[in-house]
């Protein structure tokens, strides 16, 4: 073929043209290239996640304009950053995408998954009302994890008391079986606490429980009761002997009646009689008071006695009452204000104050001291406690 140059000038003159066109009509490569990340590929429900464009590019001379979000949950957004953030909800897969579009319309779009964990499913029983001093079956065994993950159980026994000391009362771990006995409550009214079951994936379930507690029927009777304590020794002129003893604690005192009696001299015709002291001290009642031996008649023992009558009430008997628990009890009758009496230890104090010289064999005092005995009769009542309505 020839070309002539009339030709080729026409060739030269239709690219120009075509050049000019494809200009004008944006058939030249002016879209952006979209990028997207995420600061995390998994988030439990309700949780929030960052989304970043910013490394997104557009020919230039041209600049990026705008990002279009759709996170695929019904919502989106427009920025003019390269950055989002967006929670989520609802459980599920997500593919959310950005869309880049620049100052000459051009648009490129990118996708990113989300994984949004569903948290577990808290089902539990609890009691609503027990007796003081039982304890509180906890069971949430029920609970389970929708994605099939393991579940662990926190209790927390009181809302009000911080066992662990990390300023919040309300999320001790006092237990982490799915079923526990191990919490007993010994006082009547209401106990609240928490359970959380927590998935694998650290999304966790919260819900509180309360227990009434009720307190316990119980009988009292007052049973009456003789307690006698004898004790005995041997004493010379000058010394003394103490005896320290808590005649019986479980009990309210009505009377006391103490009894020394000192062993006949050898010859009491030529000897004088002995004289002894017995001395009673009950710090608690700050009472003390003391006796001193005598003898009536000379046939007898010389002796001294101490007598206290109606050191205490006598109660009413064979009532009903309630309490949180027997020992609770117990402790309330013996501790009544005003009848308390008598209580802690007896101090008794034996003293040979005045062992008389004797008529002197071989220029020997053939007696120079004296056997005791002191008798100590009780009239005391005990409170006998029986529980009923169980």
């Amino acid at each position: 073929m020839k070309v002539t140059a009339t030709s080729s000038t026409m060739v030269i003159t239709l690219i120009l043209i075509l050049t000019s066109f494809a200009g004008c009509s944006g058939l030249s490569n002016v879209n952006p290239n979209a990028k997207l990340t995420i600061d995390r590929e998994e988030i439990n429900a309700g949780e929030s996640v960052n989304f970043d464009a910013r490394s997104s590019t557009t020919p230039d001379p041209s600049i990026i304009e705008e990002y279009r979000w759709d996170f695929d949950d019904g919502s989106t957004k427009i920025t003019k950053q390269g950055i989002a953030s967006h929670q989520f909800t609802t459980p599920g897969y997500y593919s959310i995408e950005v869309t880049v579009v620049n100052d000459q319309g051009g648009t490129d779009i990118a996708y990113i998954s989300l994984f949004v964990n569903s948290p577990p499913i808290l089902s539990f029983v609890v009691p609503t009302v027990i007796r003081t001093g039982d304890s509180v079956m906890l069971d949430a065994s029920d609970s389970s994890d929708p994605e099939g993950g393991v579940v662990g159980f926190t209790w927390d026994f009181d809302i009000t008391v911080d066992t662990n000391n990390d300023g919040d009362p309300a999320n001790d771990a006092d237990s982490i079986n799915s079923i526990t006995n191990e919490l007993v409550l010994s006082e009547s009214g209401n106990r609240t606490g928490t359970i959380t079951v927590t998935d694998d994936k650290g999304a966790s379930n919260t819900s509180t429980w309360t227990v009434s507690v009720i307190s316990r029927t119980f009988r009292v009777v007052w049973e009456q009761q003789h307690v006698e304590f004898e004790w005995s020794g041997y004493l010379e002129q000058g010394q003394s002997y103490q005896i320290t003893d808590n005649p019986h604690p479980s009990s309210r005192m009505i009377s006391v009646n103490s009894t020394l009696i000192l062993a006949r001299d050898i010859l009491p015709i030529m000897w004088p009689e002995d004289n002894f002291t017995m001395a009673i001290s009950v710090p608690s009642a700050g009472w003390n008071i003391f006796s001193t031996t005598s003898q009536d008649n000379i046939t007898q023992n010389s002796s001294a006695t101490i007598v206290r009558d109606n050191m205490n009430s006598y109660p009413e008997t064979g009532y009903t009452v309630t309490a949180d628990s027997s020992d609770e009890l117990l402790y309330t009758l013996l501790n009544e204000p005003g009848q308390r009496f008598g209580q802690g230890d007896w101090i008794w104090t034996i003293t040979a104050d005045d062992c008389h010289p004797d008529i002197p064999i071989d220029e020997i005092d053939p007696d120079q001291g004296n056997d005791w005995q002191l008798v100590v009769d009780f009239f005391i009542l005990v409170p006998r406690i029986s529980e009923i309505g169980i």
